[in-house]
Order: structure tokens, then sequence, then C-alpha cells
């Protein structure tokens, strides 16, 4: 009887004694749970602020900034852009394609000649095409990037003085051209093969009032 007793008594204290190791298993278990779900909750927090930031960059860096104001010195019955120039001498379109047409590729010469307006960029004034006779044009584009002329400036006279020189402009760099000056998808597809353009490259340009 009294060993019964002693094997009872010795058994309860193996489950007391169990009992707290089981306790701590579990609660250590689950703080290990929660900080794992703590830590996820956080970098999951990180991670979506990290994202709007990101977001925020790049719709500031993807903001187009505004266009440049063209500013004009008025001289006369001219607005003067660039180098400053004046209107006398200057030869006519007729005068201009006739110099063309004694170029080569390659060649380059100094001029002055007057003409209207055909076409402007119209994304920022950077480039203007001029008329010539027999319905061709010379582009102009502005010596350094250093000036534009105003979006408006179509139909209007002007004078350049530069550089006057031809090349040979490739289909796609002909379609950017066109999609620049306004021209319609229909225009633009028209553009299929490459073209001799008679080019002029302005330090100085003039344009009437």
């Amino acid at each position: 009887m009294a060993a019964a007793i002693v094997l009872l008594a010795a058994c309860q204290k193996n489950k007391e004694a169990e009992a707290p190791v089981d306790a701590t298993a579990i609660e250590a278990q689950t703080d290990t749970v929660a900080k794992d779900i703590d830590t996820v909750t956080t970098a999951e927090v990180v991670k979506e602020e990290d994202a709007v930031k990101v977001a925020a960059t790049d719709k500031k860096e993807a903001e187009v900034k505004p266009v440049q104001e063209v500013k004009a010195e008025t001289k006369g019955d001219y607005a003067a852009f660039g180098d400053k120039i004046v209107a006398d001498k200057a030869l006519s379109k007729e005068e201009m394609l006739k110099k063309y047409k004694g170029l080569k590729a390659g060649d380059t010469i100094a001029v002055k000649f007057k003409s209207k307006i055909k076409d402007v960029c119209q994304k920022k004034g950077c480039w203007m095409a001029m008329q010539l006779p027999n319905e061709k044009q010379t582009f102009v584009k502005f010596k350094d990037y250093a000036f534009f002329v105003p979006l408006n400036a179509a139909d209007q006279e002007a004078i350049v003085s530069g550089k006057a020189f031809i090349s040979e402009t490739s289909v796609a760099q002909l379609r950017h051209y066109a999609k620049d000056g306004g021209k319609s998808e229909a225009e633009i597809a028209k553009i299929t093969e490459p073209k001799i353009e008679y080019k002029f490259l302005a330090d100085g340009v003039l344009i009437s009032k």
C-alpha cells in the first residue's frame, strides 16, 4: 500500500514537472509566430511606402518642363532672333534655289536669303521650313540650338543668315519632322522614301511683324 502511494505521488510530480515545459514551448512558439507576423507586416508597409515614393518620383520626372519663352529684339519691321543681322542684301528665294542646285553633298556656303516661312516646329519652335520656287523648301535649324522662333510664325516673311548645304534625310527622320510640324497620321504614312534636302543652319533670323 505504501509503495502504491509513493508511485502515485511520483507520477503526479512528473505530470506537474512536464506541464510548465509544454506551456513554455507553446508560449515560445506563439511569440515566434507573432514576431514573424510583425516582421512581415512591417516589411509590407515599408515596401508600400517605398512604392509610393518611387511612383511620386517617377511622376515628377515625367512631368513636361515648360517650353522656354522666345525672346526677340525688334528691328524696324522685323523681330530678331539669334545673332544680330541686317535685312539688306538678302538673296531672293529664286536666287537661293540656284545656289542649292550648284551644291553637292558635303558642300557648304555662307549666305543670307529672304522667303516666306512654310512650317514651324509646333513643340518649341526649334526648326522651320522656308519656301523655295517649284514647291521646294529649305529646312532651317538654329546654330547651337541657341534660340527658337515663335510657333505661329508660319506664312510670315523671314530673312535667315548662316550656312546652306544639302543632305539626304532618312524616312524615320522625315516622319519625325512631319509629326513635329503638326502633320496628320495619313500625311506621315505617305513618307516612304528618303530624299535629298536643302538645309540651312542659321545663326541669325529676322521675322516680319
